[in-house]
């Protein structure tokens, strides 16, 4: 598995990572799952204290505590919430975090986090509070790196201005190219881009699009109708891939900028994770075939949250 550098830091992180929120709260399901990534070269883990309300971080734990220190192990914090009871709250204050942490370092059984993020963010938050807590846990050694998890055009540009973030989480694939907008800012102030969602949940694969949710069918995904989804995945099918799967260029699309670190791909079986470690390997995509692939998509951008 290729590794990319992650921002300005001295991580190098494997070009699919593992997406931990769906690999179940059963531990022998779990471990197959991410025995299954580490085996395969896969070194990062990304995992959230809100997943499972903290049970995800302690299945990852206790599967890596024997390999802490052959993984980049990445989590997040900013959502207040209490076990047992339903909901969270935004909580992005310097004494929240510095709880928050103490809690994660517990339950991953790790006394570093490779990669702490915030789970989010506004711009009416106090950012600067927030910035000087994730600098004094690196100062404390407790974290090595930090960086957000956002969309929002406004956060993104105030964090890269402001702290010494090395990486933004955003939603990325070839039917949300919003984030491309950005790239060449985070690029030249060498912050790197962690991309989730690479396959739309499901239709950037080859699953049938008559099986998909009735949401889709009803409203499309995000700026697309469904009948623009079947147009495309018909045209994709005849004119470029030729028998690959779709999957393969959904996470090669994401790769092809180099400001992309790594996409991170959940799964919920052993199979899942060997699919997407597949897809990469196996499958090459050329420059033409990018440029198809961006002519036949949208490059929209994002309409909110930009003042």
């Amino acid at each position: 598995m290729k590794k990319r550098k992650l921002g300005s830091s001295d991580l190098f992180v494997s070009e699919i990572s593992l997406g931990c929120m769906n690999i179940g709260t059963e531990m022998s399901q779990a471990e197959k799952i991410v025995e299954t990534a580490l085996d395969n070269g896969i070194n990062y883990l990304d995992t959230a204290d809100l997943y499972y309300q903290g049970l995800n971080e302690e299945l990852i734990g206790e599967i890596v505590k024997r390999k802490r220190n052959d993984i980049i192990l990445a989590t997040k914090a900013g959502n207040r919430f209490e076990q047992g009871k339903d909901g969270w709250s935004w909580d992005p204050s310097k004494k929240h975090i510095m709880t928050a942490v103490k809690d994660s370092l517990r339950r991953l059984q790790t006394d570093y986090i490779d990669l702490y993020q915030l789970h989010g963010g506004t711009i009416e938050d106090n950012i600067d509070e927030t910035i000087d807590a994730f600098e004094q846990l690196k100062k404390e050694g407790v974290i090595r790196y930090y960086g957000i998890s956002s969309i929002r055009p406004n956060v993104i540009r105030e964090y890269v201005k402001r702290s010494s973030i090395v990486s933004i989480m955003m939603q990325y694939s070839l039917l949300d190219r919003r984030p491309e907008e950005w790239f060449a800012f985070l690029e030249e102030n060498e912050v790197s881009v962690v991309a989730r969602g690479p396959v739309a949940k499901g239709l950037l694969t080859n699953r049938k699009l008559e099986t998909m949710s009735p949401t889709i069918k009803e409203k499309g995904y995000l700026n697309y109708s469904y009948e623009e989804l079947v147009s495309f995945r018909a045209r994709v099918e005849q004119e470029v891939l030729q028998g690959r799967p779709l999957q393969a260029f959904a996470l090669q699309y994401c790769l092809h900028s180099p400001v992309v670190a790594s996409v991170v791909a959940g799964a919920s079986s052993a199979e899942q994770v060997q699919e997407n470690i597949q897809s990469v390997e196996s499958t090459t995509i050329t420059t033409d075939e990018i440029a198809w692939l961006k002519q036949a998509t949208k490059q929209d951008v994002y309409e909110q949250h930009r003042q």
